[in-house]
């Protein structure tokens, strides 16, 4: 597939998320941050919520990676878990939709978007190379390394290890993400061959940049 048919240029997304209980947590904030992304060579946004979305929509015109995180009782997946989720993300007009997709996720879920949306455009966040193929078999537009490192299956992955061999078996474009919190680790990202790097914390959470400044100063102290 041609990069050139993609809704989103190869480049740099910055993910603008502040949690509830965060400093930022504010759709307003989040607006501002995606500007600041848009002005310092962002080619995308990846939002959480549809009342961030909304308000970053109005602020910028890059394409944004929807998503929205909820915690279900007895489930493992919270990254647009379930059909509700996306209903409400394809309401925003949101360009990408970004789904958990780790093996935990239910497969006929994961079919059954395609069937109600098959005009939309779909990213796995997996966290294992057998759950980015089970992904690019099933139709999704956009493979995520999203969640290396953060499941069970995943605590001894090493990202661009996962990331080299997606890249490498993959039909579709591979997005990385998780982690690449150096402008050194998204260079090398893309270097290798991804299509885009997402990177959010490193760029628009200022107290866990804050936490590695003062864990690097406290140790000298």
């Amino acid at each position: 597939m041609a990069w050139r048919e993609h809704i989103v240029k190869r480049g740099l997304i910055v993910s603008c998320q502040a949690l509830p209980g965060e400093p930022l947590h504010s759709s307003f904030i989040m607006g501002r941050m995606a500007i600041a992304a848009a002005a310092s060579g962002a080619v995308g946004i990846r939002a959480n919520s549809v009342e961030d979305i909304e308000e970053i929509k109005k602020q910028v015109e890059l394409p944004i990676i929807g998503i929205i995180k909820k915690d279900y009782p007895g489930m493992q997946s919270f990254i647009t878990a379930t059909m509700t989720e996306v209903d409400a993300l394809v309401g925003t007009g949101v360009e990408i939709i970004a789904v958990q997709a780790t093996m935990d996720q239910d497969e006929a879920f994961l079919q059954s978007i395609f069937t109600k949306y098959p005009s939309q455009k779909f990213m796995a966040d997996i966290s294992t190379t057998e759950e980015g193929l089970r992904a690019d078999r099933l139709g999704f537009h956009y493979i995520g390394t999203t969640l290396i490192g953060y499941t069970p299956q995943s605590q001894h992955m090493e990202k661009f290890t996962v990331l080299e061999e997606l890249i490498k078996q993959c039909k579709k474009p591979v997005i990385a993400e998780g982690n690449f919190n150096t402008p050194e680790q998204a260079a090398k990202a893309i270097e290798m061959g991804a299509y885009c790097v997402v990177v959010g914390s490193a760029i628009t959470r200022p107290q866990i940049i804050t936490k590695w400044f003062s864990n690097a100063v406290n140790e000298i102290l």
